[in-house]
């Protein structure tokens, strides 16, 4: 039986992906968990709980976004350098 041509890579779980992925998750999980946000209080400048909640995730998933994207692109240039493959 032949022996798999990728038997020296690195492993597909890193600390830098589970980042990337709770970096990914988060905006899920707290915008699908309703009962969290679902009230009036504490308004801000007037506006309810509920939609500046929102609103700040939409800020927050941005930055978190763009986090996992500059993990990620770090983790490919690191793996590209390791295996003298194409860094882009």
């Amino acid at each position: 039986m032949p022996e798999s041509p990728h038997t020296d890579r690195a492993p597909t779980v890193t600390p830098s992906r589970v980042v990337i992925g709770l970096c990914l998750l988060a905006p899920f999980v707290a915008m699908l968990w309703v009962g969290s946000y679902a009230r009036v209080d504490p308004a801000l400048m007037g506006i309810p709980f509920f939609y500046w909640y929102q609103m700040a995730w939409v800020l927050l998933s941005t930055a978190l976004t763009a986090t996992a994207y500059k993990l990620w692109r770090r983790d490919q240039r690191a793996r590209a350098a390791r295996t003298g493959g194409d860094p882009r």
